[in-house]
């Protein structure tokens, strides 16, 4: 049985409890929403983390690839989910973020006691204030959204964004990171973004505007480099980056010094820049073949556009 001492000491010791909380209890929950709010960003942004690995994971187990780069060799629609799925997972975070934040600042407030009738007061006075200095805010966020759930670009693409053009290394609400080719990092607002030039997707076409001397034998030459171009493309080191035969779309432009002579191979997206450095070397070596000798560049105008077909 409880006796009379017992029960006076356990209702000081409450009472000890109960003015130590009067006392600390607000610092101690603003503490307790912050660290909460910290391990729930945590625990969403370790579940998006391994979710996006598991998804890119699965990929490279169906490609049979060791590393994402070895996925260039894979069909392009594999090398797009791993691209698609790590810009989503890096939106998702940055929105599990704003979105925790906003929650932890409610309880903090409801902590310190301001009541449910001021929350929903200075709710109202911030959408205001959105409505009004936020609209550039609200631009980026919905436009990155968009960006992203349609595939308009990914992390790793190559892009032309207008202002800003190279490899996106990483995609936000707000700002999209791009990396251009002379190693510049670009923070490019998602709101200004009007237009996407996205090389990285589909295939892309390698062009080669040849100019020859004007007396040349023009079947001739054509001839030459479209075999240079088709031994190229039957090269095993090449076999898989060329995805169709090469063509000569005939004479671009004729002047009183040269004859220019479209050549174009369509490769994937990846493969563009380095085959066209390796069939302008295949192409300079077979006309010396010839016994060509090019005519100045400086008083060659090219022009015309890819023909309808």
């Amino acid at each position: 049985m409880r006796t009379a001492a017992t029960e006076e000491a356990s209702a000081t010791g409450w009472a000890a409890v109960a003015e130590w909380w009067e006392s600390w209890g607000q610092p101690v929950g603003v503490l307790l929403a912050i660290l909460g709010a910290f391990v729930a960003y945590w625990i969403v942004k370790a579940a998006i983390g391994r979710v996006v690995q598991g998804v890119v994971s699965g990929v490279k187990r169906r490609a049979d690839a060791a590393d994402t780069e070895a996925l260039s060799n894979s069909p392009l629609a594999q090398v797009r989910v791993v691209q698609r799925t790590r810009a989503i997972g890096s939106v998702l975070n940055t929105l599990a973020a704003w979105v925790i934040g906003a929650l932890a600042l409610i309880l903090i407030l409801s902590i310190l006691g301001v009541n449910a009738a001021s929350l929903v007061a200075m709710a109202g006075f911030l959408g205001a204030a959105a409505g009004v200095g936020a609209q550039g805010v609200i631009k980026d966020f919905l436009n990155g959204l968009f960006m992203v759930f349609e595939d308009q670009l990914g992390i790793g693409d190559v892009v032309d964004l207008g202002e800003a053009s190279g490899v996106v290394e990483s995609v936000g609400i707000r700002v999209t990171q791009v990396r251009d080719v002379h190693g510049t990092l670009w923070y490019v607002r998602n709101g200004e973004i009007v237009r996407v030039g996205n090389e990285s997707q589909g295939w892309a076409r390698v062009i080669i505007d040849q100019a020859v001397p004007y007396d040349v034998d023009i079947d001739r030459v054509q001839e030459r480099l479209l075999d240079i171009a088709t031994r190229m493309s039957e090269d095993p080191a090449w076999l898989h980056r060329i995805i169709d035969k090469p063509e000569v779309w005939g004479v671009e432009s004729v002047s009183a010094e040269a004859i220019v002579i479209r050549l174009v191979v369509r490769t994937k997206a990846s493969a563009k820049y380095e085959a066209g450095r390796e069939l302008r070397r295949r192409v300079k070596l077979g006309l010396d073949d010839l016994g060509l000798h090019l005519p100045s560049m400086q008083s060659i105008v090219v022009k015309g556009m890819e023909p309808s077909r």
